[in-house]
């Protein structure tokens, strides 16, 4: 069979030499590591006027404390190093002084320590390396102080606006807490009334109270037990319905008795108890 013979422009593209396709490799990306090395905490020192108190509201007309002999572990370089507080030394560490030192006291007057943006190395001493900072004293940052002012007085709102919301059964659950039986011979708006005071005054306090759903327990078994509708044994251990003397719960050892009751509510024989407690209050 004739073979069939090639146009001239098939003769034509076999004679142009193909290029080989490129193969593009792309250059991975590498990360700096990040540096991780303890800083020294001297680099980013603001230069301003502090002020440092005595820790636990104390103050004496006059308090010294330790300026000599102490140690602070650096963290930069990976040792304890002596530091002392000097009047004529740049720095607190005594390997990095030079010359004579002329050692200086560190005196609180009326628990308050005043000092100059001047003397920098005192700062740094009470403020970074001292071993007795926020232990002992403490230094006094007012934006800090700021934000905690802010915080309480939010954490206040709060407490007053869920005081004045709160239902009285809740309220009445709530004030037993602070002031025992005696608010059973309290009106309602006596108990608003201390509820309101006792929010404002602890509304920390009063918030987890709400929170508490064991709080609301403990008062109605508490209300069922002065009204005569359950009994407590004498030794409070064992709980017991009024009527009948039939046993309810027997208190696990060294647990408060309406805490355990609270809990025994909950459960799937307590809740029928529950309601109907809560049926004769």
């Amino acid at each position: 069979m004739a073979k069939k013979q090639k146009t001239a422009s098939e003769v034509l593209m076999e004679s142009i030499p193909m290029a080989e396709p490129k193969v593009v490799v792309e250059q991975p990306i590498v990360k700096e590591p990040k540096d991780n090395k303890p800083k020294d905490p001297r680099d980013n020192w603001e230069i301003k006027d502090r002020r440092y108190v005595l820790r636990n509201g104390l103050t004496p007309l006059s308090y010294s404390i330790a300026s000599r002999n102490q140690y602070y572990f650096d963290t930069v370089k990976g040792y304890e190093r002596e530091i002392c507080y000097t009047k004529n030394q740049n720095t607190p560490f005594t390997d990095e002084m030079k010359g004579q030192r002329r050692l200086g006291r560190i005196v609180f007057r009326n628990g308050v320590l005043f000092v100059p943006k001047e003397k920098v190395g005192l700062q740094q001493f009470l403020s970074l390396f001292h071993p007795k900072r926020d232990k002992l004293f403490f230094e006094v940052k007012p934006q800090l102080l700021a934000k905690n002012e802010l915080e309480n007085i939010n954490l206040e709102v709060d407490a007053l606006l869920a005081a004045r919301e709160c239902e009285i059964d809740m309220a009445e659950a709530i004030m037993r807490v602070e002031i025992g039986s005696k608010v059973s011979s309290l009106s309602s708006k006596e108990l608003k009334r201390d509820l309101m005071v006792f929010a404002k005054r602890k509304p920390k306090l009063f918030l987890d109270l709400m929170k508490d759903d064991s709080i609301h327990l403990r008062n109605i078994g508490i209300k069922a037990r002065e009204m005569g509708i359950i009994n407590l044994s004498g030794d409070q251990r064992t709980f017991s319905w009024a009527s009948t003397g039939r046993k309810l719960l027997q208190v696990p050892f060294e647990e408060h008795p309406y805490s355990a009751l609270a809990a025994w509510f909950k459960t799937d024989e307590g809740m029928e108890i529950l309601q109907s407690v809560e049926k004769q209050l």
